[in-house]
């Protein structure tokens, strides 16, 4: 996304000096959406919500707790080892749309969330409350230093401090955002708890703890002391930021490779949270150098990022394209937190331009028009999504989703002690009381391109009027009407324009919004090329395949969209002179941004594909990123691609299942068992190796699998161990190191007397020796 950030852009810390005061948003209970995709999406959110049962949500903690749960828990993730989680979200959530909404439905659905929680919090008797399985016997593990972490295991358990901060986000949401004073109270004796919890460790292992995800407990206790102002909260929140992701972001050094980008996102929210409540100017700086670097290196059109939930090199995009585990929606959940918070710090349109793009291509695309959210969002050409089932997928996306839809209104609108600030052409209505204006803003864009602001006010009104200038307007061509007249409006400099001068109700702002076609190519540079309209991204429907899990089972891998995989090879290719595709495109006459891209598109079958807003293609294979070639190169292009698209497919058929090693989510899919063993990157590769052994449970669909193929690298040397399938030997592996500087494989055959639907694979090290590093584990047939 380097085009639409590519102007100068300077963080600072201190008041902006256009800006004179603090910049704040609105309460949500300030702002009601009008007619809009938005509106649709928050009513939708609502009846998911309200259709839950809260006493199985509320299980895992009544459990942990002593007390006899009134339901039994969901499954899925929610009785497979993050039992809780999707409560801690659900008070959010709820929180959220209760503002956003003004439902008591919703409000009494709260009240009842954390009056059950608050019996559980008395009966721990110490703060404590948390729904993750034995969390008590981990606990006091910890707080004898008896400390065990990886990546997504801590003490045995999966991720409990990722868990454990969702219950603290939701007591603070409930308190801050829906005014909930019981969960505030909640909320200081739960962080109380932590205090005690590591009050007689070291800060060396404390960052031993957050080797484990932990989600952003760092920003949680910095608003602990934000709203109480004792500084043992601030020092907690210090402790509990990871300082091997912090410093090379005060060094302004992305180090971000191979990394699971949503552990990551959450930790520099708090290092922005924690700059906030502490005035650092360097931590300020180093959330910043993230923002930009993921936004502007990192990011594909859609406004998402990350590949099977990492972050890729930044210089190869490869892997994005060939993925079915494309950008993940919980990034894109906590970059929207991550911006809004360096927005109000530093207003400049060079965010909202990202948040706005985000809004529209991602987040509103993630929830089914009839309800279940989705995990991954694919740009593989002519894959599809897979939605979760509404009372069966309880991953982490569909917590996050809950609240994503339920707070449309936080950034619409923004204000200083003054003046007022238009950030989003979203249909809605603003009611500030404090200062006797109410504004309604009327609007079907995208699909026109202007919006008219109406005002109500109680009086003769002296404020500023600050509107955004979208970085997809070209400059001189925004227009600004008051009244039916041609206003002047001054250039604030940081993507605004202002009018400043006496309001009275009934006075009419309309703005207009040129919007034009362009292009934009993968940030490695690589010939693969998007189209937009304004902030738009625009995708064709490809719907030549069917989409077997178009709907989630209740697997731990049935967030992934697993069907046949469409060939790149067989992908419309658009050719031309890159400067003038986006010319190429013709607008229909008879629909609101829908293209036909029969001038740009080089096979005759694909002529009459139309490109539509991305966000209105649920339920369908589709394309975002198109092959590109220049005309002379054509046949070359087509010719490349489909050798090594043939070599590719010819893998994926073979395939009955496959572990990316060394992964958080595909090595806990396929229950990652182990001792002494570790896991890393090599040359942008995940493995997985060991002293002691590791197993992963494979799923043999229709008993096709035959072999196993392992993936190792050819210059490693000296490594002994043996192979194991349900507990029997099956071959004695060494590794000597003649396989030179490459990557290879080895297959393994299984006997037919041990294949089963299920299979156990084991790696043990042999005497004196270890397990090789192991890139990939595949199920073959």
């Amino acid at each position: 996304m380097k085009k639409i950030f590519s102007f100068l852009f300077i963080y600072t810390f201190s008041l902006n000096a256009i800006a004179q005061h603090k910049l704040q948003a609105f309460k949500l209970a300030d702002v009601r959406l009008l007619e809009s995709p938005f509106l649709k999406a928050e009513q939708t959110d609502k009846s998911y919500m309200l259709s839950l049962n809260p006493d199985r949500l509320l299980a895992p903690y009544l459990k942990e707790s002593g007390l006899t749960p009134k339901a039994l828990s969901y499954g899925n993730w929610e009785n497979t080892g993050l039992d809780g989680h999707i409560g801690g979200h659900y008070v959010s959530a709820l929180s959220l749309m209760y503002a956003s909404t003004g439902d008591l439905k919703v409000k009494e659905r709260l009240d009842y969330m954390i009056n059950e929680l608050e019996k559980c919090q008395i009966k721990n008797q110490d703060g404590y409350l948390s729904g993750v399985p034995g969390g008590k016997e981990i606990w006091k593990q910890i707080k004898a230093g008896n400390i065990k972490s990886s990546s997504f295991s801590l003490n045995g358990k999966w991720v409990p401090l990722y868990n454990i901060h969702k219950i603290y986000a939701g007591l603070y949401d409930a308190y801050a955002v829906a005014g909930n004073v019981k969960a505030k109270q909640m909320l200081i004796k739960l962080t109380d708890w932590c205090i005690d919890l590591v009050s007689s460790l070291s800060d060396q292992q404390i960052q031993e703890l957050l080797k484990s995800e932990h989600g952003g407990l760092n920003e949680i206790f910095a608003d602990v002391y934000s709203i109480t102002g004792d500084q043992k909260y601030l020092k907690l929140a210090r402790q509990f930021s990871d300082q091997s992701i912090l410093r090379p972001l005060l060094n302004k050094k992305d180090a971000l490779n191979g990394l699971h980008a949503n552990t990551q996102i959450p930790k520099v929210i708090g290092f922005e949270q924690i700059a906030l409540a502490d005035k650092d100017t360097a931590w300020a700086a180093a959330a910043d150098f993230f923002w930009k670097t993921v936004v502007q290196h990192r990011t594909v059109a859609i406004g998402g990022n990350s590949v099977r939930e990492h972050f890729h090199p930044s210089n190869d995009f490869s892997s994005m394209l060939e993925s079915r585990e494309g950008p993940e929606t919980c990034n894109s959940y906590n970059m929207l937190k991550l911006t809004k918070q360096l927005f109000l710090a530093a207003p400049s349109t060079t965010y909202l331009d990202y948040y706005e793009r985000t809004l529209y291509n991602h987040i509103l695309s993630s929830q089914r028009p009839q309800g279940g959210f989705v995990y991954f969002t694919p740009m593989r050409p002519g894959h599809y999504r897979t939605y979760s089932t509404p009372q069966e997928s309880f991953w982490c996306c569909v917590g996050s989703g809950l609240e994503n839809h339920g707070k449309y209104g936080e950034l619409i609108y923004a204000h200083t002690d003054r003046d007022l600030y238009v950030n989003l052409f979203i249909p809605s209505q603003l009611n500030w009381k404090e200062k006797g204006i109410a504004l309604t803003q009327e609007t079907s864009f995208p699909n026109t391109d202007y919006s008219t602001l109406k005002l109500k006010l109680t009086g003769k009104k002296k404020f500023a009027l600050n509107l955004r200038h979208p970085s997809w307007v070209e400059k001189g061509k925004m227009v600004v009407l008051v009244n039916g007249k041609q206003s002047p409006a001054k250039d604030l400099g940081n993507g605004y324009v202002s009018i400043d001068r006496v309001w009275l109700t009934g006075d009419v702002v309309k703005i207009t919004l040129p919007m034009h076609t362009t292009t934009e190519f993968m940030p490695d540079g690589s010939d693969w090329v998007a189209f937009l309209h304004g902030p738009i991204v625009l995708a064709a429907e490809l719907d030549t395949l069917g989409e077997p899990n178009l709907t989630a089972d209740g697997s731990r891998m049935g967030h992934i969209a697993s069907g046949a995989l469409f060939p790149m090879s067989e992908a419309p290719l658009v050719s031309g002179n890159k400067k003038e595709l986006a010319d190429k495109l013709t607008a229909s006459k008879t629909s609101a941004l829908s293209f036909t891209a029969e001038n740009a598109i080089y096979q005759p079958k694909y002529r009459n594909l139309k490109l539509v807003p991305f966000y209105s293609l649920a339920e369908k294979r589709y394309i975002v990123y198109f092959p590109y070639s220049s005309l002379e190169n054509l046949p070359e292009r087509a010719k490349a691609i489909k050798i090594a698209e043939e070599v590719k497919m010819k893998l994926e058929e073979q395939t009955v299942d496959l572990v990316n090693t060394g992964e958080q989510q595909p090595e806990s899919d396929h229950n990652f068992k182990g001792e002494k063993t570790e896991n890393g990157l090599f040359q942008d590769r995940h493995f997985r190796n060991g002293t002691g052994w590791f197993s992963y449970t494979l799923k043999n669909k229709d008993l096709k699998g035959t072999k196993v193929s392992l993936t190792f690298y050819g210059k490693e040397k000296n490594r002994n161990f043996s192979l194991f399938v349900n507990n029997t030997l099956v071959e004695q592996v060494k590794l000597d190191g003649s396989k030179g500087n490459t990557f290879y494989t080895q297959d393994f055959v299984i006997p037919v007397a041990l294949r089963s639907i299920n299979l156990e694979l084991k790696l043990a090290a042999g005497e004196d020796s270890a397990i090789a590093n192991v890139y990939e584990v595949r199920l073959v047939k």
